[in-house]
């Protein structure tokens, strides 16, 4: 039996090259299993569901990422769309950065951006039930993004709580997935800052 391979140190600052190079080694499969890990956070939501609403959350995402390749949208869009509240059981208070941080390394900075604000911009249908203010989004009103984020809430966020409405299937969107975070991190030429595309 072989043994496993650790690093000499235990505080970081003792440790030396040879030990941050076999811990980069060690880290590469964990990585490239990001897209496996948000497969199963996404199947775990399958029977879960914030009490009230008439479908689970996992509905929800499949029901939003339908929505977006419907629109013809791209796939930086439709795995935002299946994503963007993946948050909602870890981080119920901020799920919408949670997500955005998920992504933003592998899509666009529009594309980040918007799941970043979505939340805010989602208050715009309901928060005035709450005695909010419903234009709050408005803060952002001068960002190049705001016309998309506004967009994305409208047409694939807010409208996706219908149990019959005919959503694919998370299998149909997995490759998507895999292929978004099989790309090399933070590289310029998928987060192309300051670019608006809209959806």
């Amino acid at each position: 039996m072989s043994e496993e391979r650790t690093v000499s140190f235990t505080a970081m600052e003792h440790g030396t090259k040879e030990d941050y190079e076999l811990l980069a080694e060690l880290e590469k499969p964990h990585h490239a299993m990001t897209a496996d890990r948000l497969l199963r956070e996404l199947h775990s939501q399958e029977d879960e569901t914030l009490a009230g609403y008439k479908i689970t959350r996992l509905q929800h995402a499949l029901q939003s990422a339908t929505r977006a390749e419907a629109d013809g949208a791209d796939i930086d869009w439709v795995v935002a769309a299946l994503l963007h509240d993946i948050g909602d059981g870890l981080a119920p208070q901020n799920h919408d950065r949670f997500a955005a941080e998920i992504l933003r390394p592998f899509v666009r900075d529009e594309v980040a951006w918007v799941v970043e604000h979505h939340g805010i911009f989602q208050s715009y249908f309901y928060g005035h039930h709450y005695g909010w203010d419903r234009n709050a989004r408005d803060r952002y009103k001068d960002h190049p993004y705001f016309a998309t984020c506004a967009d994305f809430c409208e047409r694939w966020d807010q409208s996706s709580f219908d149990p019959d409405y005919p959503m694919k299937p998370l299998e149909h969107f997995e490759d998507r997935v895999r292929e978004v975070f099989s790309r090399k991190a933070y590289d310029p030429a998928v987060l192309c800052e300051g670019e608006v595309r809209g959806l």
